[in-house]
């Protein structure tokens, strides 16, 4: 596990290497192997100094976060970042120089660990990153990095850095001074230990006398004025959702004026507190641990052979069709952008360019990796294009007859063997697959707008579709780099289904009188990205329209028109207020911004009565998790997990909850169900807690717990 060997200059080169994992974590085991091998360093008289580094690609992870949700106790994760302060602690005053000779990627603990040597020294590598994700998991360094960071770079510098969980590469590391030296990646061991044999001391900055904290302590009015901005930004941006930023400012504002072992005492208090709360607890298990499995593809079918693309058809060049093709390009495919006319076509790859354009103006893209990418897309009218393609990804207009028509031409130019999909947000993929020749090749691949920017690839499997089609799907979307959830095959699937309520629920509440700035406010505040009538801007009024005309036309007499039908009708058909891209909606958009259209008091007048805060939040959210537990019943989605992800990547569901099953869980399945039935008495049926809740409920169990 640690692999320890004297060279003949008297430096112990120590090197991590955990048997059978892909990265060292700082685990019970490692780390009792790790502090073994220091040890008997320190008592070796031949010894001069110690050098740390690792045997695997990266430095070190940190601790493997699936820890903390074995024991989950305030004093079990308290005593746990103690144990480990006091190692680090008593390692960097033991009297002999360390230095860690970070070879990849240095995170959380990693870092952690290279802040306790005496001396970092980092290879040059473009992909390393050094920092302190912790705040992205809901809890905050717990083997002394809010108390070293601060000592060594300064308040105003490091705290950045612990708050927003961003990750340096080399480069920007050693500017914010956390790293003493980036040298070639052959000469990194040679050169931790130069500097031992040069005459490195083993003390750390703090340890010396007079020490002074960089640019300024809590003492220091102009870092008190930072601090305050600080807190007030990170309370408007978490809305009080997410304890772990203010909990990481605690650490920092009460252990840096004290000596460092009362810090780390304060750190190991914050720690036990954060990681204990339930926000922690979903941060993990599905914004790291469920997402990190459904990159891994853990739903694919294993019989399959795994799939290789070269090129890729796409139908339609509009908003959706061009970003498509940026992302298949992006990748490295070939990619046939096909339009009615020719001009469609043409300004769909100009759509591309503009985003290439601005990743270049970004720095994250070459001139000649742009035009490569570009070179990529083939804008045609011409199907016969489509030859040689090993999937065709339909994006055309949300109508059926228009997708049957760019079905059949697609199956006539190409054979019906390949791969063929349908980006439709609403309509059922079986009933689409019947104009595919082979409907067993035939499924959904419902991506987001905008599609540079959204992770989800919802994969939608028609009644037809074969377990290889499903593999190669998830193949394809992997090679873009997205991340695929399945579904079943339902109107509106799961996303759009459950995501529709949301803003549904906004109108229904506006129609009903409540305030529209308290709408947005209180969906925000809930940790929504946008209110409910934002939302319903961005999507577009009058294609809510068109879903509403298809679905009745589809449905008939049993069709029952959602709450948000009326308002709907008003504003499109009445009024021609479309939404953002009419510059009309619910908001006014203009030049300087956008502002909630003054119009809306007269056609919803407010009522005499406003429900506070709470109570509009629980609607919104409560809405969406009782539609989405409708969907589970029903095999739509297939696990709580996979809805959890959905939700997450899919419409951005507060990540604090979870996603949209695990807010039952962080609320309580037997609360959720008594919530439910008084919103079903106050608000209408469509609030009534599914038959799955009902009996689910005085039984002690989670919701994650059945399926």
């Amino acid at each position: 596990m640690i692999d320890y060997r004297v060279d003949g200059d008297g430096v112990a080169i120590l090197t991590w290497d955990v048997p059978g994992a892909s990265v060292n974590t700082l685990s019970d085991a490692s780390t009792a192997a790790y502090v073994a091998a220091v040890e008997r360093a320190l008592a070796d008289p031949a010894v001069k100094g110690i050098v740390v580094t690792s045997a695997k690609k990266d430095f070190l992870a940190g601790a493997d976060v699936q820890n903390f949700l074995a024991d989950r106790s305030l004093a079990t994760l308290e005593a746990s970042s103690r144990a480990i302060n006091t190692v680090f602690r008593r390692l960097e005053t033991a009297g002999k120089p360390m230095v860690a000779a970070i070879n990849g990627t240095a995170l959380g603990g990693g870092l952690e660990l290279a802040l306790a040597c005496h001396y970092r020294v980092a290879a040059d590598n473009p992909k390393t990153r050094i920092g302190f994700p912790e705040v992205t998991l809901g809890v905050l360094p717990g083997a002394g990095g809010t108390q070293r960071l601060p000592r060594l770079i300064g308040i105003r510098a490091a705290v950045p850095l612990l708050v927003e969980g961003k990750r340096l590469p080399v480069v920007d590391a050693l500017k914010a001074g956390i790293v003493n030296a980036v040298v070639p990646a052959g000469e990194l061991i040679d050169k931790a230990k130069a500097w031992i044999l040069s005459g490195g001391k083993a003390e750390q900055p703090w340890d010396r006398k007079g020490f002074r904290v960089p640019g300024g302590d809590m003492r220091d009015p102009d870092v008190q004025e930072f601090m305050s901005v600080v807190i007030a930004k990170v309370h408007e941006r978490t809305c009080g959702n997410y304890p772990a930023p203010l909990n990481i400012l605690s650490c920092v504002y009460e252990g840096v004026c004290s000596p460092i072992e009362v810090g780390l005492d304060i750190e190991s208090r914050y720690f036990g507190v954060t990681a204990s709360t339930v926000q922690a607890e979903n941060l993990i298990r599905s914004g790291f641990l469920a997402l990190n499995d459904a990159r891994k593809l853990k739903a694919r079918p294993k019989h399959v052979p795994k799939a290789e693309f070269r090129k890729v058809g796409v139908l339609g060049a509009g908003l959706m069709g061009s970003g498509i093709a940026h992302a298949c390009a992006t990748a490295g495919l070939e990619v046939v952008l096909l339009d009615r006319e020719q001009a469609l076509a043409e300004r769909g790859k100009a759509q591309v360019e503009k985003l290439l354009m601005r990743e270049v103006e970004r720095g994250k893209l070459s001139e000649a990796e742009r035009a490569a990418v570009l070179a990529r897309i083939t804008p045609t009218t011409d199907y016969a294009a489509l030859a040689g393609c090993e999937l065709v990804i339909e994006a055309v207009f949300e109508q059926r007859q228009i997708k049957a028509e760019a079905t059949r031409k697609t199956a006539a130019a190409t054979g019906p063997d390949i791969l063929f999909a349908s980006n439709t947000s609403t309509l059922p993929i079986t009933g689409l697959a019947e104009h595919w020749p082979r409907p067993e090749n035939f499924i959904g691949l419902h991506f987001f707008s905008p599609v540079h920017r959204m992770a989800l690839v919802e994969v939608i499997r028609g009644r037809q579709t074969s377990d290889a089609c499903l593999a190669k799907a998830l193949d394809f979307v992997a090679r873009i780099g997205k991340t695929p959830v399945v579904v079943n095959d339902s109107r509106g699937f799961f996303t759009s289904r459950v995501f529709s309520t949301y803003f549904e629920e906004g109108m229904a509440m506006l129609a009903e009188g409540v305030a529209p700035a308290l709408l947005e406010n209180a969906g925000r505040q809930a940790g929504m990205p946008l209110g409910p009538l934002a939302v319903a801007d961005e999507v577009a009024l009058d294609l809510l329209h068109k879903v509403i005309t298809q679905t009745r036309a589809d449905l008939g007499s049993a069709y029952t028109p959602p709450p948000s039908a009326p308002v709907i009708e008003l504003l499109v058909e009445k009024l021609g207020r479309l939404g953002k891209k009419s510059g009309q909606g619910f908001y006014d958009y203009t030049d300087a911004g956008r502002r909630l259209w003054p119009g809306l008091a007269e056609h919803f007048p407010r009522a005499a009565h406003q429900p506070d805060v709470a109570a509009v939040k629980q609607r919104l959210l409560h809405i969406q998790a009782a539609e989405a537990v409708r969907c589970l019943a029903e095999g739509v989605v297939g696990s709580t997990t996979d809805g959890d992800v959905a939700s997450l990547l899919g419409w951005g569901f507060p990540a604090w909850a979870g996603g949209v099953f695990s807010y039952i869980d962080t609320v309580g399945v037997d609360r959720f169900v008594a919530d439910c039935e008084a919103l079903a008495a106050r608000a209408g049926p469509r609030f009534a807690p599914p038959a799955l809740l009902k009996q689910l409920a005085g039984s002690g169990r989670k919701l994650r717990d059945t399926r």
